[in-house]
């Protein structure tokens, strides 16, 4: 088993509430949920209007089959114009 987690940092310059920040990153977070089967969610600056920082993770049967998912989801991100993503990294984590 091979689990993958991404930690992205993300700047929206033109969110000016907590409201316009939700309606941004929603499409973004359900649309990856849907297309990739990922696990995603907010994991940080839940109280700022133009940061937010989202986790995804993915297990897999096969390290290049995680590999090559969290590569698409993470183009998915970069896609979308309304975000830019200042940071990106990657984690493995180990189960036994």
């Amino acid at each position: 088993m091979y689990v993958l987690a991404l930690s992205i940092d993300l700047h929206l310059p033109e969110c000016r509430s907590l409201k316009g920040k939700r309606s941004t990153l929603r499409p973004l977070v359900e649309g990856l949920r849907r297309r990739f089967s990922v696990s995603v969610a907010e994991v940080d600056h839940q109280d700022r209007w133009q940061r937010a920082a989202i986790g995804l993770a993915i297990v897999a049967s096969s390290e290049a089959r995680a590999n090559e998912v969290m590569d698409e989801a993470e183009r998915f991100v970069w896609s979308f114009p309304e975000v830019q993503v200042l940071a990106a990294s990657r984690s493995w984590l180990e189960v036994e």
